[in-house]
Order: C-alpha cells, then sequence, then structure tokens
C-alpha cells in the first residue's frame, strides 16, 4: 500500500472516528485504500495531477446513500437506485466538477477500483443499463471487526471532502504564485523564468504542462509574421496566432492547439508511446502535427524511438514513412526553456504568466 502525506490525514479522521480499531479499518477496507490511492496529489502541491472523476463518482453515490438514510436503516436492497442524470448533475455541482462526463460511473471507476484490487468480488458501482438507475455497492461500505459491523459511509465523504478542500487550497496558492510573478515580470524577469521553468519538469501534472507550453508558444509565434494574399498585388502582413482548442486532455481528435494563419496542429503529449503519436495522426487523417512532449529527451533520441517502434509494429518501409512524414516537428522541454528565455530578453514575460493565469482558471474552475 502506497504511504504519502494525506496517508496520516486519512489515519487521523479513521482514529478520530474509530478510536484504536482505525488501522484495522484501513487495512480491511477497500474503498479507503483506493481512496488513499487517489489522494497522492493532495500532498504535491497544485502542480501534482488531481483526480476527481472517479472519486467524485464514490461521493454522490455513497452522498445518496446517506441522503435515503441507508447508512441507517439497513434495507438498501429494496432501493430503486439513483437516477443518472441526477448523479452527473451533482458531480458537476461539485468544485472542479463543471465539466466532468459519464465515463466514471458507467465503466472508469469499477474498472480502475478492479486493477488496484483484482481479487475484490464486486464493483463499486452496480447499475442497470436499462433503468439508468446507480447503486454503491453496499459490501464495501460495511466492515466486520470481531463480530460487530463498522458502516463507513460518513467518514468516506469526509475523506473526500478533505482531499477538496487541500486540492482547492494548493491551486489558490498557485494562482496567488502568478500573480505574483505578474509583478515581478519587469523588475525580476529571472525569478519569473526560474518559477516559469519549476512548471516544465516531467514530473507536473500534464494540465499545467499543457498551459505552460500554450503560453510560451503562444508569446514567441506572437513575434513572428507572415506574408501572403491570393494575389501576387495584394499581399498582406499577418501575425502568427496559436489558440487553444478546449480543456485539456480533451477527446478533441488529437488538437490542442491551431495556428493561425498557417493551419498548424499542434498536439500535447507526455508519452513516447508510437500508439498515441500514430493514433493522433489518424485521428485527423494524416494531417502533419507538431507534437508538444513533456521530455527533456533530444529531439533526435525522441524520433529515434518512435521510429524503432514503428519498425517493430510496420514492416512497410512506405506506411513507417508515411506516418513518421506527417510528424511536422516535435517541441520538448529544452526548446520551451529556450524559448523562455528569448521571450524574457524581448520584455514580454508577463504575457506568458497572463496566459497561465487566464487558462489555469479556466481549466480548475477557479472563479476571477
Amino acid at each position: 500500500m502506497k504511504e504519502h502525506e494525506f496517508t496520516s490525514v486519512i489515519r487521523d479522521m479513521l482514529f478520530d472516528e474509530f478510536g484504536e480499531i482505525s488501522t484495522e479499518i484501513f487495512e480491511k477496507s477497500l474503498l479507503i485504500q483506493y481512496l488513499n490511492e487517489k489522494t497522492v496529489s493532495a500532498s504535491r502541491g497544485s502542480k501534482s495531477r488531481a483526480s476527481f472523476g472517479n472519486i467524485y463518482a464514490l461521493y454522490v453515490l455513497i452522498e445518496d446513500y446517506i441522503q435515503q438514510g441507508y447508512h441507517i436503516s439497513r434495507d438498501y436492497e429494496g432501493a430503486e437506485g439513483a437516477a443518472f442524470s441526477d448523479l452527473l448533475q451533482r458531480q458537476r455541482e461539485l468544485p472542479f466538477g463543471s465539466k466532468l462526463q459519464n465515463h466514471a460511473l458507467n465503466h472508469r471507476l469499477n474498472q480502475e477500483f478492479l486493477k488496484y484490487f483484482p481479487l475484490a468480488e464486486t464493483p463499486p458501482i452496480l447499475r442497470d443499463p436499462e433503468t439508468h438507475r446507480y447503486w454503491i455497492n453496499e459490501y464495501l461500505l460495511i466492515i466486520e471487526i470481531n463480530g460487530k459491523e463498522y458502516q463507513l459511509a460518513g467518514i468516506l465523504l469526509k475523506i473526500i471532502e478533505a482531499y477538496i478542500d487541500s486540492k482547492q487550497e494548493s491551486l489558490q496558492s498557485f494562482i496567488q504564485d502568478c500573480e505574483k510573478m505578474q509583478k515581478f515580470s519587469t523588475e525580476k524577469p529571472d525569478k519569473v523564468i526560474t518559477f516559469v521553468s519549476s512548471l516544465l519538469r516531467p514530473n507536473v501534472d500534464a494540465r499545467i504542462f499543457e498551459i505552460v507550453s500554450f503560453a510560451i508558444l503562444k508569446t514567441h509565434y506572437g513575434d513572428k509574421s507572415i506574408y501572403w494574399g491570393w494575389e501576387l498585388e495584394n499581399i498582406e502582413k499577418d501575425t502568427l496566432t496559436l489558440y487553444k482548442t478546449g480543456r485539456t486532455n480533451a477527446n478533441d481528435g488529437g488538437i490542442d492547439f491551431v495556428m493561425r494563419p498557417l493551419g498548424r496542429f499542434f498536439q500535447v503529449t507526455e508519452t513516447l508511446d508510437l500508439k498515441k503519436y500514430f493514433l493522433d495522426i489518424d485521428k485527423v487523417q494524416k494531417y502533419p502535427l507538431t507534437f508538444v512532449v513533456k521530455t527533456e529527451l533530444d529531439i533526435s533520441e525522441i524520433t529515434q524511438k518512435i521510429r524503432k517502434q514503428a519498425k517493430k509494429q510496420y514492416p512497410v518501409r512506405s506506411i513507417i514513412e508515411r506516418y513518421m512524414t506527417s510528424i511536422e516537428e516535435i517541441i520538448n522541454i529544452p526548446i520551451l526553456l529556450e524559448q523562455l528565455e528569448e521571450i524574457a530578453k524581448s520584455g514580454k514575460i508577463q504575457s506568458v504568466v497572463d496566459e497561465i493565469i487566464k487558462h489555469s482558471r479556466v481549466e480548475f474552475d477557479i472563479e476571477l
């Protein structure tokens, strides 16, 4: 079992609720152990990826279980189940939950839970696809120790709420740090560079990396112009502008950023798995893609790794080359850091920080 800083919070909460028997409850409850696995980011600050989809699926079902009084009446066998629409709406009312989809309720939570606990006899969520009714697996809410049953529904909600509070606090702190950097952008640009550079490390939350890379690339390309037109006599000057196509990790066909007027597509990724690259290329029908990769590896090494995997999967050279030529450019962390230095020298570092703040507020549902 993974131990991290938030584990001590969970253990303290269990002790306050159950006293000396709390350690045994921790060791016997699969749901508490699952929450322990899912709350690692609470102890790593705002730059570590938070996980809310599966946790919120648990939360809303346990909340419904308690609101209906089943934690006291113990007649859950006759429950008609919670309506899917009500559960989804409740998830979206929770902090950071406004954009959550149906995946966690329908399959992701159960799949991940069984990955952690392959010997578990039943998954956390029970559902009837015909009626769209959902139930929490009550067997996972009740632990028996020395012939006595302990109801865990209430403490499970408290643990999740403590995790939410921790993430809200750390993300607010992150935004405040960014706002401080706005003040330093003119007087202390080196301090701003150090701060933004810390957001480009390989172990940083993928969403933060995508936001920061967009902020850097948008500012970097914003200094560049092209001359184009339909007729030779009417050539116009146009500035390159980068647009973010949606929220991070969205299922949008492999397009994270789009550049106007060149029509370049950018895809942000943290993997060197060939399947991911070629799948993104296939989604846009082999339209050239620029990959922004969360790695410090050299571009040549990245390319070699992709080509090596491709040769193992495809024995035909023409197929390999068709995919490889669809990779228009690869941008890694060192390139982003070089661009950041250039931006600072040009006196436009504040633009990067402004973009980070704006898109972080949107991504993490932090009100202006």
